[in-house]
């Protein structure tokens, strides 16, 4: 360490907001070098190789193969799939001195395709499953969390080719079941869940998220079944349509000074009482206006309606129409659009065939037959016993409602719902054949016959890893690394001055090295004090500590701590290096 480019802080630094960024900066890991962009340290570079090298020994273990593409990339594959488009503000375009146009590289669907387009014709070419390791490049408009959320990271990026469906379906399970093996050695705990595809389209999608307080994805799991899914990609099960034979005719009311959910609750409660129960917010239908900006840059307004008990979840809605963006409906719009009275508008001016023209999609569980309170389109003004399917008819329905703690289950009878967050670690899917009839890659079936390629992708968040990780083994002390992808296997702190000491850690840290064990080896002398040396073993957290000294005068040994659990044993020192190889190594 005293040759080792390594500064510890003892301060967090300003910009942290989650405690793997603090921690990593602190240790000496990694180093801001611009919003959503950081340096790796030694240290930190030693992590991701580790993490980069399980990816690959399960990769290659299915048979996957290798390449590498370029960063810097041409428009016209991306021309070709919309996607120069459709990415919007989130690519990085460039254009080099003549004039024409290229883009850092977000992900590589169009270059796979491409190449496996130029060297492969026929269907004895497939099954082939080719990946890279590689940097890639989003302008993120909010980058935080450290590597969580960056504008620069490293992704490991697989796609599969095969003739047909079957085929798609075996390289689908190959690449599922490598996964769990390299999340298993990652070392942290995780879950598997059902997701939606987004931008790159495709039917089959699953996520592999890292439980973590911290992390921006929500899930879901039944409290009876295996059912678990981000919650961009629950489907609410639909109640039963009512029949409405008997429904009294829908009648406007005044409902003065009540622009709000609760005030109209407590209005109809008051004024208007219902005779077999309280009247209560999911009584009601609430329309939320949004605004969609459309990557080609038109704007388009929608009208959702939902139950008057549930918000909009934005980044559910976000998933629903990725790639499109969704920004607020605002004074603006509203003047573009006198039919709508803010605060008590209803279906009556809604719909695409209706006096405002906005498209209007509902909550699937606004059925047919059910019956709600919702704006007359008048100011003061509600209609109550509204039947969806007799008085208005949405033009469509959307998943965009939050998802809550005891939602039912969507897959069985019994189970409800419960909510935790993690991070997105890894994402497969089927693509299908969206790239390869985009880009023309076709090959010859065995009747000679010109097929179109069928394709899967999978990616991991090699850097986001790193952080996932830390965020999962941390500790009020520091890191604490799974030996899998420590920086080392053994930190080991020469505490003191005394020659002895430093001459027997010496020759433990050159023994271990000598039999393989990677070693971190706390040499420093002068104004370094014991004190300081255990704190940054702490922080950096290797995951065996080793300390060498007084206690090799009194009795002979040197202690040997586990980061994790703080367990701690007095070893001789003539046996330390044979003891601390069957821990490195059992």
């Amino acid at each position: 360490m005293s040759r080792l480019f390594l500064r510890t802080l003892r301060d967090d630094p300003s910009d942290a907001e989650v405690p793997s960024h603090r921690l990593l900066v602190r240790a000496g890991y990694i180093r801001r070098a611009a919003p959503g962009i950081y340096t790796w340290l030694p240290l930190g570079l030693k992590v991701l190789r580790k993490v980069e090298g399980i990816v690959r020994d399960e990769m290659d273990a299915i048979g996957a193969q290798e390449v590498s593409f370029p960063a810097l990339l041409p428009r016209e594959p991306y021309e070709a799939t919309n996607r120069w488009t459709e990415y919007g503000d989130n690519i990085f375009r460039l254009q080099d001195r003549k004039g024409a146009d290229y883009l850092l590289g977000p992900t590589h669907e169009e270059m796979f395709t491409l190449l496996v387009k130029d060297l492969y014709s026929s269907y004895k070419d497939l099954p082939l499953s080719i990946y890279q390791i590689q940097t890639k490049y989003r302008d993120e408009a909010r980058p935080r969390a450290g590597l969580l959320r960056g504008r620069e990271f490293t992704m490991k990026d697989s796609y599969s080719f095969d003739v047909d469906d079957a085929g798609l379906d075996e390289s689908y399970q190959a690449h599922r079941d490598a996964y769990v093996r390299i999340f298993d050695r990652l070392g942290f705990e995780y879950v598997i869940v059902r997701a939606t595809s987004g931008a790159m389209g495709g039917s089959r999608s699953e996520e592999f998220l890292a439980k973590a307080a911290v992390g921006e994805d929500t899930y879901v799991s039944c409290s009876s079944c295996d059912y678990a899914a981000n919650v961009e990609a629950v489907q609410v099960r639909p109640p039963e349509a009512v029949p409405y034979d008997d429904a009294p005719a829908a009648h406007a009311e005044a409902t003065p000074e009540t622009p709000t959910i609760e005030s109209l609750v407590d209005h109809l409660n008051r004024e208007l009482p219902r005779a077999d129960r309280p009247w209560t917010a999911g009584d009601t239908l609430k329309n939320v206006l949004v605004v969609l900006k459309h990557p080609d840059g038109t704007r388009e307004p929608l009208a959702i309606g939902l139950p008057g008990d549930r918000e909009v979840d934005a980044k559910r809605l976000e998933g629903q129409l990725e790639p499109i963006e969704v920004e607020p409906f605002g004074d603006e719009e509203f003047k573009n659009h006198p039919s709508l009275v803010k605060g008590y508008i209803g279906p009556g001016v809604l719909g695409e065939e209706n006096a405002s023209g906005i498209r209007y999609v509902v909550d699937p569980r606004v059925v047919t037959g059910s019956r709600w309170v919702t704006g007359a389109d008048a100011e003061g003004s509600h209609v109550l016993d509204l039947v969806a399917g007799r008085d208005f008819t949405p033009d469509g329905t959307i998943e965009a409602a939050e998802v809550r703690d005891g939602d039912p289950c969507p897959v069985c009878a019994q189970g409800v719902l419960g909510t935790a967050r993690g991070i997105e670690m890894g994402h497969i899917f089927q693509l299908g054949r969206k790239y390869a009839e985009a880009l023309d890659l076709r090959v010859l079936d065995e009747n000679g016959k010109l097929v179109t390629v069928t394709m899967g992708s999978y990616g991991i968040g090699c850097t986001r890893a790193v952080a996932a990780i830390a965020e999962g083994t941390l500790d009020e002390m520091g890191l604490s690394w799974p030996r899998n992808v420590a920086p080392a296997d053994v930190h080991l702190v020469a505490a003191g001055k005394d020659e002895a000491v430093v001459a027997a850690a010496e020759r433990i840290a050159h023994e271990l090295a000598a039999a393989g064990v990677e070693v971190l080896f706390d040499d420093r002398a002068g104004r370094i004090s014991p004190g300081v040396k255990f704190k940054d073993a702490e922080l950096i957290g290797v995951p065996t500590i080793v300390v060498v000294g007084k206690a090799l005068a009194e009795t002979g040994t040197v202690e040997v701590r586990e980061r994790s659990s703080g367990e701690r044993t007095e070893v001789p020192a003539d046996h330390v290096v044979a003891h601390l190889v069957g821990r490195v190594r059992g």
